[in-house]
């Protein structure tokens, strides 16, 4: 009698998966790399890995409705005659006119005001949209300096040299052809349709002693009224917080490799950088090292998406976050009511991150007129104020759960890891015991 041997089952690659091996037969067909915006897709350890304790016999909670919870946050006190006050600790990141459509500048900046807070100019200048409808604005100054003149460093409420990105740390950014409209391309002093480049360096300095002179030369120019940030991507947040602290920044703002672009290569998204929850110890070591933390304000950003992810940063030591993927979500980006739309592209919502073709459905990462007009800033600003209501009142509900009645009183000793990863990375306990890794104890 014959005997068979059963079939093996089909088994796929871990290392060579179904989206390896499609990206491998694009670059064949190609000879291209492949250009997205987002952040980057692969899972990191991030602030899910952690958990809060709360309050039970060994700590006090306050009661939610009758017990005070501040939000509240200074911005830029170091050396700025007016430094920034806000209601909450949640702030809108730098995205510029050009990667975005005027419409959805204006609704982020609706939506910051009627929530307390501030919003980012992004590369490319200041639209009056933005300036009109941003009670505190704060102008990026980034190595392209497109759009940039000392009437709009005036005009902001605080200055954010940039001197790197969390997407693409060392790299420069992108904004292709189709989306440099007559008005971006004015404002960029740059011909309209052909692809842009912006500088991965500022041209007139090479290190902080030079940062130092740079920053003294936008104090002079604002009449020291302005809070000066410095911006990184989140590389070696230590020597990078250290050295911005030195060259006088008042507000370092650090972004981890979570945090989006409008438009890099996929490569740089995802392989270059450390995860957001990494780069908050070190950060904060380098500003208690030096006898400046809460003294110079950190502000976190990169994957932010609730009143928890607040929270444990918060805890950690930052002063404040900020977002933005988050912020277009809620102004409506990658909606599933314009499934049809993104079928059309090759893609689903949720998914849609080719903003650099101009073509966005949701009318927020284009500039296409027609497109433009799915965007209501009204309605869409609204959109945006309830999620950050939304987020602050999570934030102060943890707050309570642990007996705080500030959120910046929120503290390492509050919070536990489920992974080793993230105990080592965040400085906190391994859950269920008092081991912090590479820190001893059992």
């Amino acid at each position: 009698m014959a005997y068979h041997n059963p079939p093996t089952t089909p088994r796929r690659s871990a290392t060579f998966d179904d989206y390896t091996l499609s990206e491998i037969r694009r670059a064949a067909a190609t000879g291209i790399y492949d250009i997205r915006g987002g952040g980057a897709k692969r899972k990191l350890p991030h602030f899910d890995d952690l958990l809060f304790l709360g309050a039970s016999i060994s700590r006090y909670p306050l009661e939610g409705y009758r017990e005070r919870c501040d939000t509240s946050v200074v911005l830029g006190s170091r050396h700025a005659k007016k430094p920034i006050e806000l209601k909450i600790p949640i702030t809108i990141a730098g995205m510029s006119f050009g990667s975005l459509s005027g419409p959805a500048k204006e609704a982020l900046g609706r939506g910051a005001t009627l929530a307390g807070t501030s919003t980012t100019t992004g590369d490319g200048g200041m639209t009056e949209e933005e300036r009109g409808h941003s009670k505190t604005l704060v102008y990026q100054y980034l190595p392209s300096r497109y759009g940039m003149n000392p009437r709009d460093l005036r005009r902001a409420d605080a200055i954010e040299v940039v001197v790197g990105q969390g997407a693409k740390p060392g790299g420069g950014g992108m904004l292709l052809g189709q989306k440099i409209s007559d008005r971006v391309a004015e404002m960029r002093t740059l011909p309209k349709g052909i692809d842009q480049r912006s500088a991965c360096r500022h041209p007139d300095w090479t290190g902080p002693d030079d940062l130092e002179i740079k920053i003294l030369e936008l104090r002079e120019i604002t009449d020291w009224e302005k809070p000066i940030y410095v911006k990184v991507g989140g590389a070696r947040p230590y020597y990078d917080t250290a050295l911005a602290v030195k060259a006088g920044a008042d507000v370092v703002v650090l972004d981890g490799m979570q945090g989006g672009t409008a438009a890099t290569q996929e490569v740089f998204i995802e392989h270059v950088g450390q995860p957001t929850l990494a780069c908050i110890r070190p950060a904060v070591q380098a500003l208690q090292d030096l006898g400046m933390h809460r003294k110079v304000q950190l502000i976190v950003s990169g994957g932010i998406r609730n009143g928890a992810d607040v929270a444990k940063a918060l805890a950690l030591g930052v002063d404040a976050v900020s977002i933005g993927t988050a912020a277009l979500v809620a102004l409506g980006d990658n909606d599933p009511r314009w499934e049809a739309d993104y079928n059309a592209l090759g893609t689903t919502a949720g998914a849609y991150d080719d903003w650099h073709e101009g073509k966005d459905p949701a009318g927020i990462t284009t500039q296409d007129p027609e497109l433009m007009k799915r965007v209501d800033p009204i309605v869409a600003g609204r959109r945006l104020a309830n999620y950050l209501k939304v987020m602050t009142l999570e934030a102060q509900t943890i707050a309570r759960a642990c007996g705080k009645n500030h959120l910046h009183n929120l503290e390492p000793e509050d919070l536990c890891s489920l992974s080793i990863e993230a105990a080592a990375m965040a400085g906190v306990p391994l859950a269920g015991t008092n081991w912090v890794p590479g820190q001893g104890g059992f």
